[in-house]
C-alpha cells in the first residue's frame, strides 16, 4: 500500500470540519478527532507520510470518506500517452500510471495526484487551468475569426 501524505490528512480534517462544524467552537466531530490523532503523531515524529495500514480504523474510514469527495482521475481528456508520449501532456501521469489507474487504491492515486500537482507541468495545471477559474470570461475572438462581414 502507498503512504498517505500529511497534506491529505490535513485536507481530510478540514473537509470534515466544514462538513460537521463544531457546535461550540471547541469540540470536534469523531472523524476530526480520529484524523487529528494521526496528524498529531505525524507532526510529533516529524513524518510527512504514514502507512495507510497503520491508521486506526476510524481515522482510515474518515480519510476514505474525504477521498471519495475528491476527483478520481486527473485526466482532462487530452491524452498524449495514446500518441506515444511516456508522460501525458494533459494530466502529467506516466503511461504506466494511466494504464494501471483503475488498479490503484486510494492512497496510490493520491500519491500520483500529489506528484503531478507538485510538478505542475501538465496542461491541467497551466494551459487549461484558466478554464477552471470561476467568473473568468473567455477571451474575445478577433473580428476576422468571428465571421464578421465588411
Amino acid at each position: 500500500m502507498a503512504a498517505l501524505h500529511i497534506t491529505d490528512i490535513e485536507s481530510a480534517i478540514n473537509w470534515w470540519r466544514d462538513r460537521s462544524p463544531s457546535p461550540d467552537g471547541i469540540s470536534a466531530c469523531a472523524e476530526v478527532r480520529a484524523l487529528a490523532e494521526v496528524y498529531a503523531l505525524m507532526a510529533y515524529h516529524h513524518e510527512a507520510e504514514c502507512d495507510e495500514r497503520s491508521m486506526p480504523a476510524a481515522a482510515h474510514q474518515a480519510w476514505l470518506a474525504w477521498y471519495a469527495s475528491t476527483p478520481d482521475s486527473p485526466c482532462i481528456a487530452i491524452c498524449s500517452t495514446s500518441q506515444g508520449d511516456g508522460v501525458c501532456k494533459g494530466c502529467g501521469r506516466s503511461f504506466d500510471e494511466v494504464k494501471h489507474w483503475t488498479e490503484y487504491g486510494p492512497a496510490a492515486k493520491r500519491a500520483v495526484w500529489r506528484r503531478i500537482t507538485h510538478e505542475g507541468t501538465a496542461w491541467r495545471f497551466n494551459r487549461y487551468a484558466e478554464r477552471a477559474l470561476a467568473g473568468t470570461p473567455p477571451a474575445p475572438l478577433p473580428a476576422e475569426d468571428r465571421g464578421s462581414r465588411r
